[in-house]
This record gives C-alpha cells, sequence and structure tokens, in this order.
C-alpha cells in the first residue's frame, strides 16, 4: 500500500469517529473539524518520509489534539476549554478507545437535536460530524445543492456557538422528544452506507454497520420504543443483502439477479424478529412501513409486488416524498401496469432534479412498453447524472443493450 492510500485508508475509517470525538472533547464543531483536516494534510505531508505509523489512528487523533490546542491557546476568550483537551484520554488506537466511541456518538447525536435548531439543520450537523460525510454527500441525501448545505451547516454552527447551546446529553426526559430525529438521522447514515450518492462503490458497509450499532445503542437507551424497533429491523433487512448485491468487479447486481444463497439469513432473521415485536402495537411509522416492504423482499419468489405497490402507496400518503413516490412507480411496473407507472413520475422532475433514478427508470418503463427512442434519450440523462461507477457501468450496459437491438 502506498503513502497516498494509506492516508486515504485512514479517512474512510478514522475520520468520523475521531470528529466524533474531539468535538464531544472540545464542545467546538469548528476547532476540532479544522483540526482534523490539519491532522490529515500532515498525514499527508509527514508520512511519506516518516513512513506510516503502525496506528495511524493514534498518530492523527495525538496530531489533531495538539492542532487543537494551539488553536484553543491563541483564543484568550476560549481559555477555559482548554482542560478539556489535558484529561490524557487514550487515543482511538482499536483497543481501550473502541468501547468509548459508539457512546460518544450516540451522546453528540442526541446532543445536536436541541430544540432551538430547527430539524433539518440538526440533521445536517449530525450527518456531518457524527457520521463524518461530507457536505456533498449530505447536500445529495437532503436533495439539495451543496452551497445550500454548506450555508446550512454553517448557520447551524453559529447558532450553537450564538446562543450557548451546550454539547451534553440531554436529560432523560428529553430524550423521547428527541428521539424522531436521532432516527432520522440514523436512517440518513446507513442510507448512504447502503448506496453511496457518489464515488467508485456502490456500497459502504462500514457506514451501514455503524448506523445499525447506533440504532442498538438508542434500542438499549429506550427500551421497547416501536419506532427503534422497526428502524433497526428495516435497516437488518436491507443490509443483509449487502453480498449480493455487487458482483466480484463492484458491478451492480439487481435484486432479481441476487444470489439469494448470499443474503445473511441470520440478519434477515433479527429483522423478521424485531417485525414480529410491534406486529401487535400500532403502526409504528413510517419505518415500520418500510421494513414490511424489506420483508416482502426477503420472502422466497414470487415477489407480491400488488403487495409492495400498495405499501409504497400508504407510505407516500403519510410523506408526500418523491422518492417513495419513484419507489412506488417501479413496484406498480413490476405488479404489471408499466403504463400507470409512467404516469406517477410525470410531476416528479421539479422535485427531483439531479437524481439519475428518476431518468433512469423512466427509461426502463419506455423500454417495457416498446418505446426505444424515448428509452435512449433518458438513459442518456440518467448517465449525465450518475454519481457512482458501479450505477454507470450498468446504465451504459442497458444502453447500449436497447442500441443493439433485439439479440
Amino acid at each position: 500500500m502506498t503513502v497516498d492510500q494509506a492516508v486515504e485508508q485512514a479517512y474512510r475509517d478514522e475520520w468520523s469517529r475521531l470528529l466524533a470525538l474531539l468535538v464531544t472533547r472540545l464542545r467546538r464543531f469548528d476547532v476540532a473539524e479544522d483540526s482534523l483536516q490539519d491532522a490529515f494534510l500532515a498525514a499527508a505531508r509527514v508520512w511519506p518520509s516518516q513512513g506510516v505509523p503502525d496506528r495511524p489512528a493514534a498518530w492523527l487523533w495525538t496530531t489533531a489534539r495538539r492542532r487543537a490546542l494551539d488553536r484553543i491557546r491563541q483564543e484568550t476568550a476560549d481559555a477555559r476549554r482548554l482542560p478539556l483537551l489535558l484529561t490524557g484520554d487514550p487515543p482511538p488506537d482499536g483497543t481501550a478507545g473502541d468501547d468509548e466511541i459508539p457512546d460518544e456518538r450516540l451522546r453528540l447525536l442526541f446532543a445536536c437535536c436541541h430544540p432551538a435548531l430547527r430539524p433539518d439543520a440538526r440533521a445536517a450537523l449530525m450527518l456531518r460530524f457524527v457520521a463524518g460525510l461530507t457536505t456533498a454527500e449530505i447536500a445529495r441525501l437532503f436533495l439539495v445543492s451543496e452551497p445550500t448545505m454548506s450555508a446550512r451547516l454553517t448557520r447551524a454552527k453559529a447558532k450553537m456557538a450564538v446562543a450557548g447551546i451546550p454539547l451534553r446529553a440531554p436529560a432523560a426526559a428529553d430524550l423521547p422528544g428527541r428521539l424522531d430525529v436521532v432516527l432520522t438521522v440514523i436512517y440518513l447514515i446507513f442510507t448512504e452506507g447502503y448506496r453511496a450518492t457518489a464515488g467508485p462503490d456502490l456500497l459502504r458497509p462500514r457506514l451501514a454497520a455503524e448506523a445499525i450499532r447506533l440504532g442498538y445503542l438508542v434500542g438499549e437507551l429506550l427500551p421497547g420504543e416501536p419506532r427503534t424497533l422497526a428502524l433497526l429491523a428495516l435497516m437488518l433487512l436491507q443490509h443483509a443483502r449487502r453480498d449480493a448485491r455487487v458482483g466480484a468487479g463492484g458491478d451492480l447486481i439487481l435484486l432479481p439477479d441476487q444470489d439469494r444463497g448470499r443474503w445473511r439469513q441470520d440478519e434477515i432473521g433479527r429483522g423478521l424478529s424485531l417485525l414480529a415485536l410491534i406486529e401487535a402495537a400500532p403502526m409504528a411509522g413510517e419505518y415500520h412501513l418500510q421494513a414490511l416492504i424489506a420483508a416482502e423482499h426477503a420472502k422466497p419468489p414470487p415477489t407480491d409486488w400488488p403487495r409492495i405497490a400498495q405499501l409504497y402507496a400508504e407510505l407516500e400518503r403519510r410523506t408526500s416524498s418523491p422518492a417513495v413516490r419513484l419507489n412506488r412507480a417501479v413496484a406498480v411496473a413490476e405488479a404489471g401496469a408499466p403504463e400507470a407507472a409512467l404516469a406517477l413520475l410525470d410531476d416528479l422532475d421539479r422535485q427531483l432534479p439531479g437524481n439519475h433514478l428518476l431518468p433512469a427508470a423512466r427509461a426502463e418503463l419506455y423500454a417495457r412498453l416498446g418505446r426505444d427512442a424515448e428509452a435512449k434519450v433518458a438513459f442518456e440523462r440518467a448517465l449525465s447524472l450518475v454519481p457512482t461507477a458501479p450505477e454507470r457501468a450498468h446504465l451504459e450496459h442497458r444502453l447500449s443493450t436497447l442500441t443493439a437491438g433485439p439479440g
């Protein structure tokens, strides 16, 4: 492995947990983020001459903490924060620190849910400083432009500082009121891991697994909460298919073509067991509906597409989400009504202007209806928007198959 690859690997593996740990130590978003960026820049400069350290995370932690000390020493008004960095905490080197980090992240999740912040600002802060997602990745998850999300994050950090909002775990009585935002962020983290918004890989399984771990921690904090159980069921049922969703070369494999023998049946079993726990309870909300859809996919074929389309229709009624409408259209088409599915997509261009999945779905429907010229245009539109390499390769293959004609 080259030094550049080592730095990149450390960024992928360690950025989010080091950032969360720094924020909880410093109580300062700006200093934590800037100091960690400095540490990675230092690694890129120093490691080529000195060699990659045996414990890259510990090296980065020490360097970031020193950079933070330098910054805080220069801010006389913030000198009282110095003791937070001088506690002698062991670096997160893969041993003792690992037990601490998930709890730190969970505390930070709930702390960022202060009611003085707008819900979308809370979620964006948590994705940036708990999951370590980039501004561009968060923007794609929220279906907004990168400058819009950057401004939103800046305003949220400023509000935290000006209003003196404390970065500490809320009182036990406040936890239920902050649960919805926490669960939303956990699912957004999982979504980025389940289907990456950009980059060479379709999946980011470590990120998805971290979201599931956070879900379990929330479940321990508020036991028996149906919303948490439903979200955990949904994530487990979807994550169980990860090994079958990409080929040996990282290529995309669609659900009907996946080798079900590679699905992790133990995780599917746990997901179904969690669903059973809330079966007799009132509908646990959107996650329950999505988990029921995932459970339908987990059943042996043939897939009950009319049932899935019905569940998506109820989910759309509750959420008015354009992404849900898109998924509903796919289910309607698979249930045997491609014309009706195409009609469901008619008014989504304004709501999903940069989403490649919309023209890709439209292209598949046109192709199914024999409207090849329109399918070609839609595939080309999807290719102009697609963010990941595996999905690009899939769309290019579909377009070449379409233009090649029968046989």
